[in-house]
């Protein structure tokens, strides 16, 4: 029997229709970094799914957390867009766990938010210093 006949497959999605489903954030401890995440967005982790635990971003998207503990974890860029009503929350929790966030992705503004795009901004590193952004408006591509 070939794999095609063994395997039942979804229906191919469209061109107009790709979305992103999960991507895999290496984390030296998984569970302290999802929770991190977790906790700053308002957001609950996952049961562990195999070698990944999973925090789910309520439209469709996981963030895979995958331990690696024998190597160095090479720093990501990730960004969020949320709510308008709770970038003031997100913040505070920043602040409640001692996390310094800044206006710009190099750090050197920290303490303050932007207001890119007429909306607000702000970058703070994770646990492994992961480069993450909460924004309130997308960015305006030409």
């Amino acid at each position: 029997m070939s794999h095609d006949q063994q395997c039942t497959h979804a229906p191919e999605p469209s061109a107009a229709s790709v979305q992103l489903n999960h991507t895999v954030v290496h984390a030296s401890d998984r569970h302290l970094s999802a929770e991190f995440i977790a906790t700053i967005l308002g957001l609950e982790v996952g049961a562990p799914f195999g070698p990944f635990l999973p925090v789910d971003l309520g439209n469709g998207v996981t963030l895979d957390y995958y331990e690696k503990r024998d190597e160095p974890i090479q720093s990501q860029h990730y960004a969020f867009l949320v709510p308008e009503a709770q970038f003031p929350t997100m913040i505070a929790r920043l602040e409640a766990v001692g996390v310094t966030y800044c206006a710009d992705p190099s750090h050197t503004e920290p303490g303050r938010t932007n207001n890119l795009f007429g909306g607000q901004g702000a970058y703070f590193a994770d646990p492994d210093g992961h480069n993450m952004e909460i924004m309130t408006r997308p960015y305006v591509r030409p």
